[in-house]
């Protein structure tokens, strides 16, 4: 038997029964699992440079090929009038106006490979502006609009200590051997790596040969226009780079000679540079590496060649995951996550902030994640376009600082979601019992929700763990409360949005007390009569994978747990992940040979002699980030000790489980099916699934 069919022989898909109510016997549908197929959501909605149109990408679930797809679609700013503008052939993605807002650049892909696109607004005609040998990316305009700058691989010879004999005409010979010199020789999502290094390179608007302007081992990108004359790039050419991944500096490089020079110099990440509208000034973000596991993202602005940079949110506690100029330059709008929120700020050159949207959000699919991306056009009071959302429906394209009638300007999921019978959200805030700190978290509610006591709960933890959730729509929120489970998610200490105080709590310290965070969640929900206390079950993915493996280490009151694409040994994770430098560096900051006991006693795998938590594993089977071994060795550590488990490989996928819509579906039914084996009700009633 072949392996996959092996695989296909053990795998496990247990049926999905109904919770407190059938469905047949509801007026109004549930959220069932093809429901799926049916979402749309918008992302990268952007401006035109007078504000007058907005493109966007429209993703929706193609249920033939099972893929999310991309296609371009156009909005009047002022009416809100929408149609399709680049649809039907292959997915379409990175829309950007040319300066003069005539033309819009794209990616997509041909028979040929990857593709970069201009598309003429006026005549409705666009054409390839070359043939790339590999995936162009980071694809910027130059202030005239006659040349383009992309970032590409660039493939070198790989290392070798021998040369291979010829064979003979005819012959079936093994392979060449793989000579492997790098510490990060494969990454999550690209799989084992070619050799070379991503360069930058700049070709004519009009299309023709593209003109490698960086070289060497050093990996370059971000790109961005100084001048007509001189790029910006952003690099890591530390001696140490390959460990310490998160060092980088911001270079100019001369288009006439291609000479380097670094305009920024601190041990720490400097990077995401965009110049001033009158070229002046570049603003960048970065800051001072402190070798902790988290930083807050910091927004600096310096003179054009160089100099003393001004750090313009010194006292402000909140990270920039991105930003753009004010047209008139004396400001700059930035991206924030605030306390379950995504905002935009505006930040003055002096220092001040404002706040001009709330509510932004809806670009993460599967879970509530925060996720979101604007643009600003180029008007003296500029328009704002970006993506909002909230727990009714994925992310849509709003608009503000124009006189328009609604900030919102597409429905995306008005022929579906409002004929469904949807959870509805509750945000609430709980008291932490191990120091009081309050804890924001949002609970789904089945349909039929009464809190009388007798519902089951889910406990679904995010990742990262240095992110945040927030009150957004997520698919898999949805199919579990539409089985009837009361769904709590959380940001216990650690996530993101809260200042930087509050992140740190975990350092060194994962997991920690956000263990008794998210358990004075579980206990609130019981002792508001929401949940039945023995009907309770756990699950979390990638970091809510380790709270999960380490929650049931810790206590018995789950009936069952679903961890999934967890971290169980953190020495294992630090010498072979594709971040097992950062993690080494950064994380537990010790070595696996000179300090094992800094890594074990953060790793679930030393909890597992306590586990008696019917215990469900999952992870994908090309996931480097927290390689499948990791979930292996905590299945087989329960095998061994005799507690039900079961493990679940997803073919072909990487650490996003959910990037096919078959797998997010495939992942969130097999828990169900999992916890409602293990349901006391469930076995009360007879039913043994």
């Amino acid at each position: 038997m072949n392996r996959q069919s092996l695989l296909a022989g053990i795998a496990l898909t247990f049926s999905v029964g109904t919770q407190a109510v059938a469905q047949e016997d509801q007026e109004i549908p549930r959220f069932t699992a093809d429901r799926v197929f049916d979402l749309e959501y918008a992302d990268d909605p952007q401006i035109s440079p007078d504000g007058s149109q907005i493109v966007y990408v429209r993703h929706s679930m193609d249920r033939q090929s099972d893929t999310n797809r991309g296609d371009l679609w156009i909005i009047d700013t002022d009416s809100g009038a929408h149609r399709p503008l680049i649809q039907g052939g292959a997915s379409a993605s990175s829309p950007r106006w040319d300066p003069a807002g005539e033309r819009l650049l794209y990616s997509t892909s041909s028979e040929a490979g990857p593709e970069l696109r201009v598309h003429f607004l006026e005549s409705g005609r666009d054409f390839s502006l070359a043939q790339f040998a590999g995936a162009p990316r980071e694809a910027v305009w130059s202030p005239d609009g006659t040349q383009i700058a992309v970032t590409m691989f660039t493939p070198s010879a790989p290392p070798s200590f021998a040369t291979a004999p010829t064979p003979p005409k005819g012959a079936e010979w093994s392979p060449p051997v793989n000579v492997i010199d790098d510490i990060t020789y494969r990454f999550d999502g690209a799989g084992y790596l070619r050799e070379g290094a991503s360069h930058v390179y700049i070709l004519s608007a009009d299309g023709g040969s593209p003109r490698q302007i960086t070289s060497g081992e050093v990996d370059f990108g971000t790109p961005e226009w100084r001048d007509a004359e001189t790029l910006l790039v952003v690099g890591n050419m530390a001696e140490d780079r390959d460990l310490d991944p998160i060092e980088s500096e911001i270079y100019t490089v001369s288009l006439s000679d291609l000479s380097m020079t670094p305009l920024t110099s601190r041990d720490g990440p400097d990077g995401v540079a965009k110049v001033s509208p009158d070229g002046s000034r570049i603003a960048y973000l970065g800051y001072d590496d402190e070798v902790k596991s988290y930083q807050i993202t910091e927004l600096y602005v310096m003179s054009a060649d160089g100099g003393e940079p001004t750090h313009l949110t010194a006292d402000y506690d909140r990270s920039i995951s991105n930003f753009e100029w004010h047209p008139s330059g004396n400001a700059l709008i930035a991206q924030v996550e605030n306390t379950g929120d995504i905002e935009l700020v505006e930040i003055r050159l002096n220092g001040s902030r404002e706040t001009l949207a709330t509510g932004l959000g809806g670009t993460s699919f599967g879970r509530p994640y925060a996720g979101a991306r604007f643009s600003v056009s180029s008007e003296r009071r500029p328009t704002l376009a970006f993506t909002t959302a909230d727990t009714t429906a994925p992310a849509d394209v709003s608009v503000q600082g124009r006189n328009v009638e609604d900030r919102q300007l597409t429905d995306l999921n008005s022929d579906l979601l409002p004929y469904l019978d949807m959870a509805d959200v509750r945000e609430i805030r709980v008291p932490s019992s191990f120091d009081g700190r309050e804890i924001q978290a949002w609970v789904a509610m089945p349909p039929d929700f009464v809190a009388d006591g007798s519902f089951p709960m889910i406990l679904e933890i995010h990742g990262g763990p240095q992110t945040m959730y927030g009150p957004y729509f997520s698919a898999e929120i949805q199919r579990y409360a539409a089985e009837g489970y009361v769904t709590v998610y959380a940001n216990p200490r650690g996530s993101t949005g809260y200042g930087e105080e509050f992140t740190h709590l975990i350092d060194l310290n994962y997991p920690g007390e956000d263990y008794d965070d998210l358990m004075s969640v579980t206990d609130y929900l019981i002792a508001e009569n929401y949940v039945d206390p023995t009907r309770l079950f756990v699950t979390g993915g990638s970091g809510g994978g380790v709270l999960t493996a380490w929650i049931v280490g810790k206590t018995d009151r789950f009936a069952a747990a679903a961890t999934i694409k967890p971290v169980i040994n953190w020495l294992t994770m630090a010498l072979t992940a594709d971040i097992g430098a950062f993690v080494q560096r950064h994380w537990i900051r010790s070595d696996p040979w000179s300090d094992p006991d800094a890594f074990w006693k953060l790793s679930p795998l030393s909890l597992v002699g306590n586990v008696t938590t019917p215990t469900l594993v999952m992870v994908g089977e090309e996931d480097w980030r927290t390689p499948t071994w990791e979930a292996e060795q905590f299945y087989g550590a329960l095998k061994l000790r005799e507690i039900d488990t079961a493990l679940i490989r997803i073919p072909g996928s990487s650490h996003y489980i959910a990037g096919r819509p078959s797998r997010l579906i495939a992942k969130v039914d097999n828990i169900m099916g999992w916890f409602e084996k293990y349901d006391p009700a469930k076995q009360e009633n007879g039913s043994d699934s």
